[in-house]
């Protein structure tokens, strides 16, 4: 099927959101669970960022407060794990469960982070797949083996879940609604995203506006100010193709199939992972 390149075209970027859901047809009552623990995710993430909309509007914790938002979180969390029993497949319920860990382990990475590890491009990848990727691949892995396929289709559905990434550059290129929180929000609660990593590597003074932090507006304008002259943004835009490439190989590796049904369904996954680069 071929490679993805930054040729892009025009795309409906309302499938961004739902990346999971057309692997998900297999078991409806997954897609629910999955996209639950999403949810309860998110309530969580807007608290910890202090975050004040979501999507555009005014978010959970900030018309209820922390308290009910968290709260809230629990209950979508409990509801998901209680559903997931339903489903009487220990390995699926182990898959969501470690998808949920990682969701924990990533925020702990985020908000426990040392100086070099700050500043580690692994880390970050690291940090990035617990928080975002393995609820999606882990989710995907789970679609398989619902579906009864082997374990090597498993492992590739894996894959490809876990290869759709690029959030991180919406923070300085989206709009306050295709973002969710408002824009600019990581830089301002002085998290360190792949186009600020990208940056430092041109411009090492970068480092010390960032250990400043941004309590002081004009420190996120000099941060600004030394991303726009480096190629950040756009060597992130490159790293998320890369990704987007070796979800398109998880797909191309699946065993042949001559149902014009499952080929219909291989190439909209193949064509999602390049809406998910074109809306950015």
């Amino acid at each position: 099927m071929g490679t993805i390149s930054q040729d892009y075209s025009n795309s409906d970027s309302d499938m961004i959101p739902k990346a999971i859901r057309p692997l998900v047809e297999t078991d409806p009552s997954l897609k629910i669970k999955s996209m639950i623990a999403e949810v309860a995710s998110l309530l969580h993430d807007d608290i910890l960022d202090d975050a004040d909309t979501r999507r555009g509007i005014s978010s959970l914790n900030i018309v209820m407060g922390n308290k009910l938002a968290v709260l809230t979180g629990n209950f979508l969390l409990s509801r998901a794990v209680v559903a997931l029993a339903s489903l009487q497949n220990t390995e699926v319920v182990s898959l969501v469960a470690r998808a949920i860990d990682d969701l924990v382990t990533g925020e702990i990475m985020q908000m426990s982070t040392t100086a070099d590890q700050r500043y580690s491009m692994e880390y970050y990848m690291q940090k990035t797949y617990y928080k975002t990727a393995s609820l999606i691949s882990n989710s995907c892995k789970a679609v398989a083996v619902l579906a009864g396929q082997t374990a090597e289709v498993a492992m590739l559905a894996f894959d490809y879940g876990k290869n759709l990434l690029i959030d991180d550059v919406l923070d300085f290129t989206g709009t306050s609604a295709s973002l969710g929180k408002g824009s600019l929000s990581d830089i301002r609660h002085g998290i360190v995203t792949a186009p600020i990593l990208f940056a430092m590597e041109e411009f090492p003074q970068l480092r010390a506006v960032v250990d400043k932090g941004f309590d002081n507006p004009d420190n996120v304008d000099i941060a600004l100010g030394y991303l726009g002259k480096s190629r950040g943004i756009q060597r992130t835009k490159d790293l998320a193709v890369i990704h987007a490439n070796l979800a398109v190989a998880a797909i191309d590796s699946l065993p042949d199939s001559d149902d014009e049904e499952v080929k219909k369904s291989r190439r909209a996954l193949v064509n999602l992972t390049q809406r998910i680069i074109v809306s950015h």
